[in-house]
């Protein structure tokens, strides 16, 4: 048993790093293995790549070293600071998405929608899966620039063995042709979407994802090309197409708290929310959730109802390595004691520099019968995580209702044709972006009274760029559970404003600029395996592969 154990898992080394560009001997190992069937049902791999967007251990990994950091919404731990917080260039850290997702999510998806297309007993699921091809696809163009699209994943479909790098203006251009072709193919009265992990086989709400993924990218591609996102944006609309326009319609993933370690195991289920457990970590004595001074200040200091939800000040000194159950949490003593809080500055660490500590009651109790517990404490004043946030079967978010708000209060400032006042649908956002936090992480409600009291104190602003500004700044702060989108919109809007860290005094450890990146590099084996490809799109970007390099919709 122990050597065909072995033998699965240097077979699975060998295969993942073998070539990540789906490359024909990639793709034919997997394809040819007598171990699998001959085909896969394609609503299985349309489960598999939806669970794996939170799912994959490795893949997130990226979210937290780099993503977090870049949004500033959390540092101080080690991977967090050490990457993005002080621009470290690191290219195995970097590629894990590139990685990942090319050779299952992408090839399951372009696999799954090749075998249904044109087949009238599979419209739903052949649209399903190009919707969320689309989404994927998305975030890694986002994340890199020019990426394998056309031809990606068709490595055993068509012997593509290096795929071109497609222009991501191209690659935009096809998600608005694809996507409405999508919606507009499902019928609810046709074949039944199972295995469906995030609208359990509603075709209206896919349908309904389709067209807000649609304003999405219209609105990322407003300043590079504001007339075609002006008329997608608009068609969506007029054509009196259903968007996600409730709370209920929000369109994410549903996990599984299931036990989780950081053994090789953990890197192939994809039952719970890699995510929110990765953030949990696995030393509770440096947990990865500190939150960032940018992000923590601004809750705080706008007097946001969030703040307290989000963040909390633990003593963890009790907890478990795999459980949040027994942390101690001091932040009603330390508000009541008026305790300075000191969040991490972009580039700190949680110990450097050493916080100003205060002396609880609340531990000084507890040590009178636990001589184990140091009520002297000297870092319990940096904001943590919730525990709330750290649960396996947190849901992964895809787009929500408040998104789609917000999106159309910046429309229709734009002075697009879009129904309504920018304030009311502005408004509006923000109300649902707090009770997403009730309804999927269990946070305490917030009030009516809570909300109007924080709406009062924090207008939208006289000007257009202030209203701009508002609605892009709530967007960060509801995307904070999606970083993905909370980087992307943050580079694309311009907002809110973020100073480098060499402004809060640590320029001397940026290896790789001083300036935040505005994209992640490509996988340096990409320049062996599809070197004149990858040379192609480099050419196109100014000949390197820099990370200071913005996308093309990032003006």
């Amino acid at each position: 048993m122990k050597q065909n154990k072995l033998y699965i898992i240097i077979m699975l080394l060998i295969s993942s790093y073998a070539f990540f560009s789906c490359s024909d001997e990639y793709m034919e190992s997997m394809n040819t293995d007598t171990s699998k069937a001959e085909t896969i049902d394609p609503n299985a791999q349309l489960t598999t790549a939806i669970l794996q967007t939170y799912g994959d251990l490795e893949m997130v990994q990226t979210y937290r070293s780099y993503l977090y950091a870049f949004t500033q919404q959390l540092m101080g731990c080690w991977n967090t600071t050490n990457y993005g917080g002080r621009h470290t260039l690191d290219n195995n850290e970097m590629s894990h998405i590139w990685k990942t997702f090319y050779p299952v999510a992408i090839k399951n998806l372009v696999d799954a929608e090749s075998r249904t297309a044109g087949d009238e007993e599979k419209v739903n699921i052949n649209a399903a899966i190009s919707i969320y091809k689309i989404y994927l696809m998305s975030v890694l163009t986002d994340i890199y620039g020019d990426i394998p699209y056309s031809e990606a994943g068709r490595g055993y479909i068509d012997g593509i063995s290096t795929p071109q790098y497609d222009t991501q203006e191209s690659i935009y251009y096809n998600f608005f042709t694809e996507l409405k072709t999508a919606t507009m193919l499902m019928n609810a009265g046709k074949d039944k979407i199972t295995g469906d992990v995030i609208f359990k086989g509603d075709v209206s709400k896919w349908i309904k994802l389709g067209n807000s993924l649609r304003l999405r990218y219209a609105m990322r591609i407003s300043d590079v090309e504001p007339e075609k996102a002006q008329k997608e944006f608009e068609d969506v609309l007029s054509g009196n197409c259903d968007i996600i326009n409730d709370i209920n319609e929000n369109a994410l993933i549903t996990y599984i708290d299931k036990a989780f370690s950081f053994g090789q195991e953990s890197y192939t289920d994809y039952r719970g929310n890699a995510l929110s457990q990765l953030l949990f970590g696995n030393d509770p004595a440096n947990n990865p959730g500190y939150l960032c001074s940018t992000f923590f200040n601004e809750l705080y200091n706008s007097n946001d109802p969030r703040t307290f939800r989000i963040g909390r000040f633990y003593y963890d000194g009790l907890m478990s390595s795999t459980s949040s159950d027994n942390r101690v949490d001091l932040t009603q003593e330390m508000i009541d004691k008026n305790i300075t809080f000191q969040p991490r500055d972009p580039g700190a660490y949680s110990w450097e520099p050493w916080p100003a500590g205060y002396e609880s009651d609340i531990l000084k109790t507890m040590s009178e019968n636990n001589p184990s517990i140091n009520y002297s404490l000297d870092r319990e004043t940096e904001p943590k995580l919730a525990s709330n946030f750290l649960k396996g079967d947190n849901p992964g978010v895809i787009m929500t209702s408040a998104e789609v708000k917000f999106l159309l209060a910046e429309a229709k400032l734009k002075g697009w044709n879009v129904e309504g006042d920018v304030y009311e649908l502005y408004k509006s956002g923000v109300r649902e972006a707090m009770d997403f936090l009730t309804y999927n992480y269990k946070c305490e409600e917030i009030t009516d009274e809570e909300f109007d009291k924080y709406m009062a104190e924090n207008g939208i602003g006289y000007t257009n760029e202030q209203k701009k500004e508002s609605i892009n700044k709530q967007a960060w702060i509801l995307h904070f559970t999606n970083p993905t989108e909370c980087w992307a919109n943050l580079r694309r809007s311009g907002y809110p404003r973020l100073k480098s860290p060499e402004e809060y005094g640590y320029g001397q450890f940026l290896t790789g600029g001083n300036d935040i990146p505005v994209r992640l590099c490509y996988p340096v084996l990409e320049s062996s395996y599809n070197k004149d490809n990858y040379q192609k799109a480099l050419d196109r970007m100014g000949g390197e592969n820099s990370w200071h390099t913005p996308v093309w919709w990032d003006k």
